[in-house]
């Protein structure tokens, strides 16, 4: 265990942070003040009256229910409740998957306010979620009156609001009627299409947004533009978009400049995380249009599929690195960058941290984008499609895989009896797969891990006093099929189907199909853990214990016992000082305390419905007692049940 000086300052520095009550907290010095519990999207807390020794306690606190089931809502099956609240001026703020802001009083749950944007319900949108608000409090104390302090939110119909928050009410100098619209110089082609599903960043007086494009529709789809806006006003200070919009921009030399035009998406839906002492915004970028076939934008397509440090007065790029060359996989940076201080022996250096779907963990200087513990270009597998071109390598890190990087081989099968294994062995040798990044085929190709993961959007949580990450991991494998236009229609009109999801790229020669690489069973064909919890070292730069997250209670067939094999989740974990990592987002609606040296599962509760998002802790009320929250609401994409819970767990008085 490392417990040296500079991670003994973090932590004094916290503790000092919070030894106050939620009275009047800014999110600076509150308990958990921003979505990934710090500005530095460490998911850590301090906190220690709840610990490994009596966590078997917990008990249900409070409940809260948001009223929000979808009802009259056109895409009321996509609902997902990935909302993780923040503490802030004494109260604890949230979204609903509609965008309905609401501030509670953190000790009791009692609503103190709600304020629907009243986003159109009838309309089809991309995604249905939102994960949360920021809070921000005005640096200028000569400013008062309403609105110093303010929640802002990125809505479903591509919005930016401010409300003052503690009315709950628009501000009014915000924009036109507390609102910026952000779709017009984004090239938004779709209504629904272009939205905002994560918070904002701030910085200073300025509020940074980015969003979220419905994925392989079409080559020509909305640029992924990020922006930074006066926080007073609604003001546009800056903004950047990842494509090079013309021959000055930073990655114009790499990119054709017909299908730099041409091109949408490597739009950031992550999270950004600011690092407010060295003046930098770190943006996460997705995949450039459309994700499964980069015929229409050859090269590497740089800025896509990167981290971008920009410069968050001017939006400059300050650097950036290339994750995934040309993506073909959907595999977008999903995962908030998290920022650590690694002082060891070695090396001191302020780092970023960024998780993958493709089950890597890079971790660079912070001033540099270089890498802290070494890159290496490898060869990856060739496409066979005509007119595309997979880059030739990627880029491989030396921390430890979280996934397997091997070949799915049929001998490999897994299955619950001789029968469905028999199946799987069949499905496996029928498509292509060579290991990590085998691109799409016309014949079908295993994606492993797929477009969920590896890591997704929970992204990672930093254990402070031993230096760990912890992050949920995903294994489930997924079959994409590339399809000559005529077929793909055929396929997709036939109902043979029902499983699959079918998107057009319009602007290529292919369609897409993809589905689950499940026995007949419904359960994958490979062998479980199909999802984990895992704990990397960052001092020995080795996983240090990876355990089953989720059971296939509910999930398998009705004549198999509950085995905890590890299921796919969505959501992420927390560390705090109570030596505990909490996390639900399995399928199996749980919620878990796991021992943070050990893995050891220590307490879980079952939820009123699906636990898609990632927990949070503070501390309340007159005797300063430490809440758990966790939003309980489904997610429409998993199939978990569906609901609008919040609940919060605390010791018996």
């Amino acid at each position: 265990m490392t417990d040296n000086a500079g991670m003994r300052r973090i932590s004094f520095l916290a503790l000092l942070l919070v030894a106050g009550t939620a009275r009047a907290q800014s999110p600076a010095v509150s308990d958990w003040g921003y979505y990934g519990g710090d500005g530095f999207a460490q998911r850590y807390s301090p906190l220690r009256e709840i610990n490994r020794d009596n966590v078997a306690q917990l008990e249900v606190a409070w409940t809260y229910r948001t009223g929000e089931l979808g009802e009259g809502f056109g895409r009321a099956d996509k609902l997902a409740f990935e909302a993780t609240p923040v503490l802030a001026f004494g109260r604890l703020y949230l979204s609903t998957p509609t965008d309905i802001v609401i501030a509670l009083d953190p000790a009791s749950g009692r609503e103190r306010w709600r304020h629907d944007p009243r986003v159109p319900r009838k309309q089809h949108y991309a995604e249905a979620t939102s994960r949360g608000v920021t809070t921000w409090e005005d640096p200028d104390k000569a400013r008062t009156g309403p609105c110093r302090r303010r929640v802002f939110l990125g809505t479903l119909d591509a919005r930016l609001l401010a409300l003052d928050a503690d009315t709950g009410r628009p501000c009014a100098g915000f924009g036109i009627g507390g609102a910026v619209a952000l779709g017009a110089d984004a090239r938004s082609t779709t209504p629904g299409e272009y939205l905002v599903t994560s918070p904002p960043a701030t910085f200073e007086d300025i509020v940074i947004v980015g969003s979220a494009i419905g994925d392989n529709r079409a080559v020509e789809l909305e640029r992924g533009i990020v922006r930074g806006f006066d926080a007073r006003t609604g003001a546009l200070r800056w903004k950047f978009d990842p494509i090079p919009d013309g021959p000055d921009h930073p990655a114009a030399s790499q990119w054709q400049p017909g299908q730099a035009q041409r091109t949408g998406g490597a739009n950031a839906w992550a999270p950004v995380t600011v690092d407010a002492g060295r003046g930098l915004a770190f943006v996460p970028t997705g995949s450039a249009s459309p994700d499964f076939f980069g015929g229409e934008r050859l090269g590497t397509n740089a800025m896509a599929n990167s981290l971008v440090a920009l410069d968050a007065r001017t939006g400059a790029v300050r650097w950036y690195r290339q994750l995934i060359h040309h993506d073909l996989w959907d595999y977008d940076l999903a995962a908030q960058p998290t920022l650590i201080e690694i002082d060891n022996a070695e090396r001191s250096v302020a780092a970023v941290v960024q998780a993958t779907k493709s089950g890597l963990l890079f971790i660079l200087d912070r001033e540099t984008g270089e890498p802290v513990y070494g890159i290496e270009e490898r060869k990856v597998p060739a496409s066979r499609v005509r007119g595309e071109r997979a880059w030739p390598t990627q880029p491989f890190p030396a921390t430890p895989p979280l996934v397997s990087l091997a070949p799915i081989k049929p001998g490999e099968a897994w299955g619950l009896t001789f029968w469905d294994r028999g199946k799987c062995r069949d499905l496996i040798a029928k498509y292509r797969n060579e290991g990590a990044y085998t691109p799409p085929d016309l014949a079908g190709t295993i994606l492993f891990p797929s477009y969920a993961g590896g890591v997704n959007w929970g992204g990672v949580a930093h254990d402070v006093r031993r230096n760990r990450l912890i992050t949920v991991v995903n294994h489930l494998p997924m079959v994409a099929t590339l399809l000559p236009r005529e077929a793909w229609q055929a396929q997709r009109e036939s109902g043979d189907y029902p499983d699959s999801e079918f998107s057009a790229q319009r602007g290529t020669p292919y369609g897409l199909r993809r589905e689950p690489l499940l026995s007949p069973w419904g359960l994958p064909c490979v062998r479980p853990p199909w999802g984990t919890l895992v704990s990397v070292d960052l001092d020995k730069n080795r996983i240090d214990w990876q355990v089953p997250l989720g059971s296939t209670r509910g999930l398998a067939p009705a004549w198999l016992p509950s085995r905890d094999y590890g299921m796919p989740s969505l959501g992420g974990a927390i560390v705090t000082a109570g030596d505990l990592v909490f996390v639900a987002a399995s399928m199996d609606n749980r919620i878990r305390a796991f021992d943070v040296e050990t893995g050891k599962p220590l307490w879980k509760r079952a939820l009123p419905a699906g636990g898609q998002a990632t927990p949070m802790t503070y501390r309340a009320g007159p005797d300063h007692r430490q809440f758990l929250v966790i939003a309980a609401g489904g997610h429409g994409g998993l199939g978990t049940p569906k609901g609008d819970y919040v609940i919060a767990y605390s010791l018996p008085k």
